[in-house]
């Protein structure tokens, strides 16, 4: 992921009730945590998803990627790394690494569709598309 692009970082302690039964960060946990990443992103640039869902706008997962590298453990604490790659008005992609001290343990992408209420695709509002534009390499 190329340094330029605008980005989150956002530390996240591993939780015991995350763990699996040999105490390393169970698999769908990453998933979870690529979420809050999304949500904090947003939310760092005036947006929330609860605003968005007030007004019958849901983002939806299309795809998700991840590459499990080395294992997270109870007690760890996590450097999330989300970036916002790519935006188009019903579109947005983006990329993630999990990092501990610096040590890259899991990276992934993810692309996420905006639908209504009734799951069809739907544009974002201008002003909120402007706003994901400005956070984006495209």
């Amino acid at each position: 992921m190329p340094e330029s692009t605008p980005k989150l970082d956002l530390e996240v302690r591993v939780r015991y009730a995350e763990t699996d039964a040999m105490g390393y960060l169970h698999h769908a946990q990453y998933l979870v945590y690529f979420e809050m990443g999304r949500t904090e992103l947003l939310r760092a640039n005036g947006l929330r998803y609860r605003d968005m869902e007030a007004r019958g706008l849901f983002y939806v997962v299309a795809r998700v990627k991840l590459r499990y590298r080395l294992p997270a453990r109870y007690d760890d604490l996590l450097t999330l790394t989300t970036r916002t790659v790519k935006v188009s008005p019903v579109r947005v992609d983006h990329e993630y690494e999990i990092r501990r001290d610096g040590r890259l343990l899991t990276e992934g992408a993810s692309t996420l569709v905006l639908v209504n209420r009734d799951g069809r695709p739907t544009p974002l509002p201008d002003e909120w598309y402007a706003v994901l534009r400005s956070d984006s390499r495209d």
